[in-house]
């Protein structure tokens, strides 16, 4: 089933490996995002889903992503949308928010970032394509697709008047196939890309429905050199992840009872200087499910749990530990996981 693959595809590097997932997080009301010319979400899920052996993301910008927004986004990757936005540009959907649509479902904020590691589409300029944009649910509307002027400034977060003010391509109530409520499900155009650019640009696309104030919003990465389409920077071509991180987790079983358990984590700066910020995944197994936690903000996708810091114990000096806690159902005696992972921004 591929929601249960999506699952699986929620995670930033946290973890070594993920196992079956054994539950669903509750479906996004936002239906749908561009899957050719793939955007950040898709691509990002597409990497956990095609990354040798692992089934998690390998890309660093994707990871990054999820350690700012938690792990939704990888599993809703369909979900950038804004109820609010009714067509509107600069001053609706804010500067710099361009990517994560502003969305008021769920924070897609870690996809705002100004990375040139972002999974990359290759393109030829002024070639033709077909523009595939899933279509979770299906609702009447118009597409539009803008491009990023030359000379855009690619270190910081997309703005308004860094895209070009006409889109390149306008498709309204295009043909679609397949059935909503799937990720090969799909409305489709065909769409000139503009002429004369080069080297690293973004697709900015709007999906903006005719029976509601709803949009949809997404970025894509390309590079105009000549490709036809294809995509690097996931999978095995995805580059290296970060080899160390600056922080360090340790997991005990405090207590149990018939049915259940308590654990606590402790989270230690190895460094020799003050930490800000830290995040501590691991795989949740099979039976098990968090019930409640404190000294942190704790999010379960499937099997994949996170907890992140909170506000009052974020900062660790030099050596410095912390630790976080929480309870669990589990029948029989509580396994302790195999790899407990840190990382701090």
């Amino acid at each position: 089933m591929r929601i249960r693959r999506t699952v699986l595809a929620a995670a930033i590097g946290v973890v070594s490996a993920l196992a079956t997932v054994v539950a669903a997080a509750p479906q996004a009301s936002a239906h749908g995002a561009m899957v050719s010319i793939g955007s950040r979400t898709f691509l990002c899920y597409e990497d956990g889903l095609t990354s040798s052996g692992q089934e998690i993301p390998q890309n660093p910008a994707c990871q990054a992503a999820t350690a700012t927004s938690g792990v939704v986004p990888l599993y809703n990757w369909f979900a950038v949308g804004n109820r609010t936005a009714n067509g509107g540009k600069a001053g609706v959907i804010p500067d710099g928010k361009l990517c994560s649509g502003n969305s008021n479902y769920y924070d897609f904020s870690g996809f705002d970032q100004a990375r040139s590691d972002w999974p990359i589409t290759h393109l030829t300029a002024g070639s033709t394509i077909t523009v595939k944009y899933n279509k979770w649910a299906a609702h009447p509307g118009t597409f539009n697709l803008y491009i990023t002027k030359d000379g855009w400034d690619s270190t910081r977060p997309l703005t308004w008047a860094d895209l070009e003010s006409v889109p390149f391509s306008t498709a309204t109530n295009p043909p679609s196939v397949g059935d909503s409520g799937s990720a090969s499900s799909y409305y489709y155009w065909t769409a000139t890309l503009p002429a004369n650019k080069t080297g690293n640009h973004i697709i900015f696309s709007q999906w903006v429905r005719s029976d509601s104030t709803e949009n949809f919003l997404g970025c894509s990465d390309v590079k105009f050199d000549g490709g036809n389409g294809n995509v690097t920077g996931i999978g095995a071509g995805a580059p290296p992840p970060p080899t160390s991180t600056p922080c360090t987790a340790s997991y005990a079983v405090t207590s149990t009872w018939p049915g259940g358990f308590q654990a606590q984590v402790t989270v230690s700066n190895p460094s020799t200087s003050a930490m800000t910020g830290w995040t501590v995944g691991w795989t949740v197994a099979e039976g098990e499910t968090v019930t409640s936690s404190w000294n942190g903000t704790l999010t379960q996708a499937g099997s994949l749990a996170t907890v992140k810091a909170a506000n009052w114990n974020n900062q660790l000096a030099a050596g410095g530990t912390t630790n976080f806690g929480f309870t669990a159902t589990y029948n029989g005696t509580p396994p302790v996981p195999t790899s407990v992972s840190c990382q701090s921004p």
